[in-house]
């Protein structure tokens, strides 16, 4: 089985090669049905084209394939090897997102309960320290241990569409209007 700290290693150095920051690196599945997943983004556009997820993609393969060829395969067996943004509803997997995206609503899982509560949802209020206040509904903040967080992402709001801007929308006019004239 793959480390997946070595993998994160490893794929850092090329999406840092391209000039991307790395944003989660997680192997899934079982048998030949397992997949490499990367995100990654650029960090003036918290985005990737898709021409960016291709040059990584190549760079990922080139590299695994070498080590495969040396005899070194950090994955066994088949695998796919999936390269995307993190998209709108995104991951949050570093304590730099928290301060980034602080004022959006995000769901929080612990490793364990804090508090009576292992899974929070509400408005991240601030950063402090290695701790992440977040605002539920009725106003309480709970203060979370960032290293006691095990998965978080984004939520999909109104404000959070607002806040993110696509790289482009060239295009978008002449594709909606083609698609009113076939109907």
């Amino acid at each position: 089985m793959a480390e997946v700290a070595a993998l994160d290693r490893l794929i850092e150095t090329e999406a840092s090669a391209l000039g991307f920051d790395l944003v989660r690196v997680a192997l899934f599945g079982k048998g030949d049905e397992r997949t490499l997943q990367v995100m990654a983004e650029r960090p003036d556009t918290r985005q990737l084209t898709i021409d960016d997820c291709a040059d990584l993609s190549r760079r990922i393969s080139d590299v695994l394939d070498k080590l495969e060829e040396e005899g070194r395969d950090p994955i066994e067996g088949a695998y796919r090897l999936e390269v995307s943004s993190p998209g709108i509803d995104r991951p949050l997997t570093r304590l730099s997102d928290y301060t980034d995206w602080a004022g959006h609503e995000a769901k929080l899982t612990l490793d364990a309960p804090l508090d009576g509560q292992k899974q929070f949802r509400g408005e991240i209020e601030s950063v402090t320290g290695e701790d992440v206040a977040i605002r539920n509904r009725t106003g309480s903040v709970a203060t979370v241990p960032f290293a006691r967080i095990v998965d978080a992402k984004l939520v999909l709001t109104d404000k959070l569409i607002a806040a993110t801007v696509p790289l482009s929308i060239e295009g978008a006019d002449e594709e909606e209007i083609e698609a009113e004239e076939s109907e």
